[in-house]
């Protein structure tokens, strides 16, 4: 059961069938936006296309103001959405880590597996690596438990730490926003590659 006040409950086999709806639907789309390219991807960190940052960042923005407008108007409770509890030295090296397997392989998990699902052998070889660093990973736990479980901040929101109003953080995130845009514009001007259409 979700935080949607207008459906109070549904049927466990609804809830499944609604999720892989949703994410067959997402899969579809990152795969005709040309996400399922490592080309494309890796394209962001060079600068020659940013077309990720765009859609990932629209994405985040109609989310938060979405969210913010159906809890203004009663059909979303916020107070139900779960906010992952954050831990500064864990968050800092795990950004460092993916941001790493990220240019490396030009695949977040999502866009591996869509990448996987049309045949990609680089996506293959990109979510076995994932998994064996999953591995190494929870076989590890007992020596860095310590650094993974410090600096614990609780489940903290962006605009908390900022000590602002989720309209005043809204506010300023679709600025940044705008201002991104226009600096990967520019960054696509200059880092152009006539050849990156023919690649993907």
């Amino acid at each position: 059961m979700g935080p949607i006040s207008v459906i109070t409950e549904l049927p466990e086999w609804l809830d499944l069938l609604i999720a892989f709806l949703i994410g067959a639907g997402f899969g579809f789309a990152l795969e005709q936006a040309g996400f399922s390219s490592s080309r494309k991807l890796a394209g962001m960190f060079y600068g020659y296309d940013t077309t990720v940052l765009k859609v990932f960042f629209t994405a985040a923005i109609v989310a938060l103001v979405g969210s913010q407008f159906l809890d203004f108007f009663g059909l979303l409770d916020l107070s139900l959405v779960f906010v992952n509890p954050y831990y500064v030295g864990a968050t800092l090296i795990g950004g460092v880590i993916m941001g790493a397997g990220f240019i490396m392989g030009g695949f977040c998990p999502g866009t591996g597996i869509c990448a996987l699902s049309i045949g990609k052998i680089d996506a293959l070889i990109f979510l076995f690596g994932g998994m064996t660093g999953a591995f190494l990973f929870a076989e590890s736990w007992p020596e860095i438990q310590t650094l993974a479980m410090g600096s614990y901040k609780g489940p903290m929101r962006v605009e908390e730490w900022m000590g602002v109003s989720p309209g005043i953080f809204t506010l300023i995130l679709i600025v940044a926003a705008v201002l991104m845009f226009w600096v990967a514009e520019l960054s696509e001007k200059k880092f152009t590659r006539p050849d990156i259409s023919s690649e993907i």
